[in-house]
């Protein structure tokens, strides 16, 4: 289960971005982004924190709910990456 959820933490908003991506190209290249460059690395290194920023961005980024769900989304960024690592701690030599 663990390797399971791991996965869809990992792989999930990947997926749904570039679905996304497909069906609105205009969304992610012209009004959220300026070029593809940056919707692309979002995707690699900050799925959720891009997904939600295109959520948000035709509107702009200016009220506190916008704000909220963006640093919402760049913890789960955050502790998508380092939960591994801190779960696994006791496996490694000299760490526990």
């Amino acid at each position: 289960m663990c390797c399971f959820f791991t996965v869809l933490m990992f792989l999930g908003p990947r997926f749904a971005g570039i679905i996304w991506w497909i069906i609105s190209p205009a969304r992610w290249v012209g009004v959220a982004f300026e070029s593809a460059l940056w919707p692309i690395l979002g995707l690699i290194f900050l799925p959720w924190s891009t997904l939600m920023y295109v959520a948000i961005s035709p509107g702009g980024v200016n009220g506190f709910f916008e704000w909220a769900f963006l640093i919402l989304a760049i913890i789960i960024d955050v502790g998508a990456y380092a939960g591994g690592g801190f779960g696994n701690k006791d496996k490694v030599p000299g760490m526990g």
